[in-house]
């Protein structure tokens, strides 16, 4: 039968933010692999700029009231859903004032990255893994989209594998164009071991958060790696072969699917 459920954790979904690589991927991949019977759960974050009433999201209170402590810092954390009715596929959104409710995705209005989005991904990541432990549900895979979720592979490789409901999860990072400078804050590593990833697996992010460390710091983590754009990071793929791990190369739009149906059925 196969892996049968799949946990999308997506940096951004069409039609809540405009088209790109990754939005469009995250929106139709999963309505797809759903249509072919595995069951699935998809994340992102809830951005500011993501109009609640046009898009009919609500909180779902039974899953918030959580508070995470990112850097010594209570934040709530709070769930809200959306349903794409074409595609009968449900999203969770990840939501916090402090992260996100600003009117930007990952930088503002000048194209300035905030100097706390290695917050707002270790929130990201924390809050995915909360809300799924709440719903019991237990993935056989963890497909990760986005830089802002590559945090999600080490805790789930260092921190999980002993939890009932992630210890047969096997994760995968999708390497796309998303490159971001300048680095993330300094202090990332310390706020990674302060989550309890060990010292050892944040040497890169130590020497420097940028974005092809942090990206390697989830290769390394992570099971599988995907390339989900015909020209991605010369670096970070030569990095990816060079573990040894299954890859799947860039599939066009006639072959997407069942090439991921496939490459599920793998593990």
């Amino acid at each position: 039968m196969g892996n049968s459920r799949i946990l999308y954790v997506a940096q951004e979904i069409t039609p809540y933010l405009p088209e790109s690589k990754i939005a469009t991927t995250c929106r139709f991949l999963p309505q797809a692999i759903q249509e072919k019977g595995k069951e699935i759960r998809t994340f992102m974050p809830r951005y500011g700029c993501i109009n609640e009433r046009r898009n009919q999201l609500h909180e779902v209170i039974r899953l918030s009231g959580m508070n995470l402590v990112i850097n010594d810092t209570d934040h709530p954390l709070i769930i809200k859903v959306a349903s794409i009715q074409s595609a009968r596929m449900q999203v969770y959104f990840i939501d916090n004032e402090d992260f996100f409710q600003r009117k930007f995705v990952l930088a503002d209005k000048n194209n300035k990255q905030f100097s706390d989005n290695d917050e707002r991904a270790i929130f990201f990541a924390r809050g995915v893994i909360e809300t799924v432990k709440k719903l019991r549900w237990s993935p056989d895979i963890i497909h990760c989209h986005g830089w802002i979720s590559c945090i999600v592979p080490l805790f789930v490789k260092h921190l999980l594998k002993e939890n009932p409901l992630f210890e047969h999860a096997k994760s995968i990072i999708t390497l796309y164009n998303d490159d971001f400078s300048p680095s993330l804050d300094k202090n990332f590593f310390n706020k990674l071991i302060s989550e309890n990833i060990p010292k050892e697996v944040t040497t890169l992010i130590e020497q420097d958060p940028s974005y092809i460390n942090i990206m390697k710091a989830a290769i390394d983590a992570a099971d599988s790696i995907s390339v989900g754009e015909e020209t991605v990071s010369p670096e970070l793929l030569k990095y990816a072969k060079a573990t040894g791990k299954p890859i799947l190369e860039y599939q066009n739009e006639e072959n997407h699917v069942n090439a991921h149906n496939d490459f599920y059925e793998q593990f």
